[in-house]
């Protein structure tokens, strides 16, 4: 028996409505009748960004979903999944210290990552012709926020809710030179991260868990976009944050995150919650 399309107008707008409200949604659109595919779901989050645009927000890079193969077999994706990210979420740490209301948010939690902020976009497979295309890196702390119950979803969810996106913090931004690339190709490929909470080690991470290195998931994140129909275009100048490198951690108002590298010459982060 045939079911009804998904009116992904409203789905959009149900959305929209929970984002930054602190509400839940009761139902993943995947659970629902008809369930969602991810050609929908690509079509809501351009409708969420249709609106956010008419709202005078202004786009200024994507965030990635997934980026780890092992995880692609086990949902049947084929790469790497991606949403918007806008001038009124995105941010830089004045001298690597932030704070950062949690107000509005339903169960947020806290990712460290690499962002890239791109001069070209990056054509080829190769670390090092992918490192000339990006004008600098730096570390991040991307807040993701689930609407659904227990944090239970599956990516054509994510997709269609902002790819959870809340807020991003960028560190201090380093240069990439030509004279640093080939050092750079290593680095980032064998850095770890060490996260902390109120001065405690929480987890340590890896630059291998973004795709082995968040050079390749820049380079995976431009095929992906390019090979989507009516996908916008990956653009010079946009920020990309290139996935977690520790598990997501819940976060509530009152503590103090910090983020360091080692074996990659960045400044770290120190993110404080509020209320």
């Amino acid at each position: 028996m045939s079911t009804a399309p998904v009116d992904l107008s409203a789905l959009a707008q149900e959305l929209l409505e929970a984002n930054g409200t602190g509400r839940g949604v009761a139902v993943p659109p995947s659970a629902r009748e008809g369930g969602l595919t991810l050609d929908a779901a690509y079509a809501v989050e351009a409708e969420l960004t249709r609106v956010r645009r008419d709202r005078g927000g202004v786009t200024v890079g994507r965030k990635v979903g997934y980026a780890n193969k092992a995880v692609w077999r086990a949902l049947k994706l084929q790469t790497l999944v991606w949403a918007n990210m806008y001038d009124t979420t995105v941010r830089v740490a004045e001298q690597g210290t932030a704070t950062l209301s949690l107000a509005g948010m339903h169960a947020p939690r806290i990712e460290p990552e690499i962002v890239v902020k791109l001069q070209a976009v990056p054509s080829s497979s190769d670390p090092a012709k992918i490192l000339e295309a990006i004008q600098w890196i730096a570390l991040g702390f991307e807040i993701v926020d689930s609407p659904f119950p227990d944090w239970k979803f599956q990516p054509v969810d994510f997709v269609a809710s902002f790819g959870l996106h809340a807020a991003l913090i960028v560190g201090e931004p380093q240069l990439v030179t030509p004279q640093d690339i080939p050092a750079l190709v290593d680095q980032l490929a064998s850095f770890s991260v060490q996260l902390a909470k109120d001065g405690s080690l929480v987890e340590e991470g890896s630059g291998r868990n973004s795709l082995k290195s968040p050079a390749l998931c820049v380079a995976e994140l431009a095929s992906a976009i390019a090979a989507r129909p009516g996908a916008e275009p990956l653009r010079a100048g946009e920020l990309i944050s290139t996935g977690t490198l520790t598990a997501a951690q819940p976060i509530v108002v009152g503590e103090c995150w910090n983020v360091q590298s080692n074996g990659l010459d960045i400044p770290g982060i120190s993110l404080t919650l509020r209320a």
